[in-house]
């Protein structure tokens, strides 16, 4: 029987491999099986001396990296060494006079083979050390993406948008800095979402537009004909909040109104609890509002009694917000209290122009019409230390993610390192000028990325403050992903309504929420004690009063009907009935004198009148 024809195509011969025209392919994947020997040699070359020119610690890491990883060998590597090995190995006593001449040939003769091979493969693995050396050095895998100096005389100050954007970033990156002249409808807010994807620009002349950070497009824009004091985000990007002339409306991702909140009037600014759902508001009137935006009711409103408030802020540690007012205090809230938890006056005889609370709840920066910038401890309440702005009062402040404090003074914006939290630092980190554009409107740092977004005058600006984003995102946060598409946001506003915490467990420690403090297990202890003797005293009491009460006389067939009908008539005036009544009285008076033994003469007056002549 005969073999049927093969299926299989016939070997077509094979191409030498061109290198991608990728450059920041990585070198490894550009060595090809067909290349040749001096190309090799030409590369590992040009390797080593680019490795003489690193630093003695990137040296280092790049052959620790070379060294961890020279092991590594494949199939066809280590079948040439067991060859050679058994050339090297074998015994020559047995072999014929052709065999012994064939090994002391192949004795005598490298492999081409082995050689190029193993050349390859170190090659690759030295440039993949390097390769991820500069990757490490860009990305900032190993410590903080702030700016380093070389030396004293260099200060990180003298770093522009400009040096940043045209040859210290990438694309990507880059692409953050830019400058929107929006004159018409000035001054400007900015805010941003939670993840950080989406932005709101809030203009004073009532033009509002989202912006969408990733792709810089214009989602949506509307203009209101009146104005428009702020706005912010609710639990997701989908939905904001504008506080407009009168009263404050809330909108969806189109620009359509959904809500008007009447309760809410002349809204100076609003804070959004996401763990609450709570949207908080405080205006002209200095009423503080909370009214829960998952079901539409008003859940307190308190009476600050300081007069307008336009500074509020919440603590991201603990959801007490903070209200900055025009005497210099500054008072903490929650809604289970009628009256303000702390009061605190942090600038003498000048208004609180802005305030902003470090992620831990640690520290509290507030700004004044003194331009003084106070750092204050909130676990004591008190004063660490003080910054002196000039060319105008603070009047926006925020902390970074990273602890990156920034301050909008005039038409400078000036940001200081994490450290100046805690103690009083000589030299700031960064700066930013907005030439003719001041007072800056607010400063708000972007979630998760290294940008700062300012609303001034002139309308916005966003700079890029290296190593002031945070770099990881925290998978059980809802509404923190900045790449969630409709249905895991669907899914996350779900679990966030479930998760959903009562306004009630808003305190200064949240710790303390669900247990009981030895204190407090004294005095109710103390509490039960005198209820129980309050009662022993009552019961004694109520014994003694039983023991002098006389005891009643009762009658037999008492609940008859008959008992019952005379009981009803006995308070029927009747002329019969007082015939009666007045006929036993008298035979009662008579009965009474007989017994005393008295004359019946004596009963003249009670005889009959046809009776008395016989007296």
């Amino acid at each position: 029987m005969k073999d049927s024809p093969s299926t299989t195509p016939p070997p077509t011969k094979k191409h030498k491999q061109t290198p991608p025209a990728n450059p920041n392919q990585l070198a490894g994947n550009t060595i090809t099986r067909g290349a040749s020997r001096e190309q090799l040699s030409a590369r590992r070359k040009s390797a080593k001396s680019h490795l003489s020119t690193l630093s003695p610690h990137q040296r280092s890491s790049v052959l620790a990296r070379y060294h961890g990883t020279s092991g590594r060998t494949d199939l066809s590597t280590h079948r040439l060494r067991n060859l050679r090995r058994d050339d090297d190995n074998e015994d020559t006593s047995k072999l014929s006079s052709l065999q012994l001449r064939n090994l002391q040939k192949r004795r005598g003769r490298s492999n081409p083979g082995l050689k190029r091979q193993t050349l390859r493969r170190e090659t690759k693995r030295l440039e993949n050390a390097m390769d991820a050396l500069h990757a490490e050095e860009i990305l900032q895998t190993q410590r903080g993406g702030m700016i380093e100096v070389e030396n004293d005389m260099e200060r990180t100050t003298q770093v522009t948008q400009e040096k940043l954007k045209n040859g210290m970033l990438e694309e990507n990156v880059a692409r953050n800095v830019y400058d929107l002249e929006l004159g018409e409808y000035s001054p400007y807010r900015m805010n941003y979402d939670r993840s950080g994807r989406y932005s709101v620009l809030c203009g004073r002349r009532g033009h509002v537009a989202v912006i969408d950070q990733h792709t810089m497009g214009l989602r949506t824009e509307f203009h209101l004909g009146e104005t428009a004091r702020d706005a912010c985000f609710l639990h997701n990007g989908m939905m904001m909040a504008v506080a407009q002339e009168k009263n404050v409306f809330i909108y969806d991702e189109n620009g359509v109104e959904i809500h008007r909140l009447d309760a809410h009037k002349r809204v100076f600014g609003m804070e959004f609890l996401p763990y609450h759902w709570l949207l908080a508001t405080i205006g002209h009137g200095g009423f503080l509002q909370y009214q829960d935006t998952s079901t539409g009711l008003l859940v307190s409103q308190h009476r600050t009694k300081l007069g307008p408030c336009h500074v509020i802020r919440q603590n991201p540690f603990n959801a007490v917000l903070h209200l900055g007012h025009t005497n210099g205090t500054v008072t903490l809230w929650s809604p289970s209290s009628s009256e303000y938890l702390v009061k605190m006056l942090c600038h003498k005889g000048s208004a609180v122009t802005s305030v902003a609370i470090d992620r831990s709840g640690t520290y509290m920066a507030t700004g004044g019409g003194d331009s003084k910038v106070r750092i204050w401890d909130l676990r004591m309440y008190k004063e660490t230390h003080s910054y002196t702005t000039y060319g105008g009062p603070p009047m926006c402040l925020d902390i970074s993610q990273t602890g990156i404090l920034g301050v909008g003074h005039g038409c400078h914006s000036t940001f200081w390192k994490a450290e100046a939290l805690k103690v009083k630092v000589g030299e700031m980190y960064m700066r930013h000028e907005s030439s003719g554009n001041g007072p800056m409107e607010s400063l708000r740092f972007r979630p998760f990325e290294d940008v700062c977004g300012i609303g001034h005058a002139g309308g916005i600006s966003s700079i890029v403050i290296p190593g002031s984003g945070e770099p990881c995102l925290d998978s059980m946060e809802h509404f923190t992903n900045p790449y969630m598409d409709s249905k895991q946001r669907r899914e996350a506003e779900v679990r966030s309504l479930l998760e959903k915490l009562s306004p009630d467990m808003i305190a200064l420690d949240p710790d303390t929420i669900g247990s009981i403090e030895e204190s407090n297990i004294i005095q109710r202890q103390q509490r039960l004690r005198n209820m129980a003797e309050e009662a022993d005293a009552r019961k004694a009491a109520e014994k003694e009063e039983a023991k002098n009460k006389k005891e009643k006389k009762r009658m037999r067939g008492r609940s008859k009907i008959a008992k019952k009908l005379a009981r009803k008539q006995k308070n029927v005036i009747d002329e019969n009935v007082n015939k009666l009544r007045e006929a036993r009285e008298r035979e009662k008076a008579k009965k009474a004198r007989q017994e005393r033994g008295e004359n019946a003469g004596d009963d003249v007056d009670d005889a009959p009148a046809a009776l008395k002549r016989f007296f």
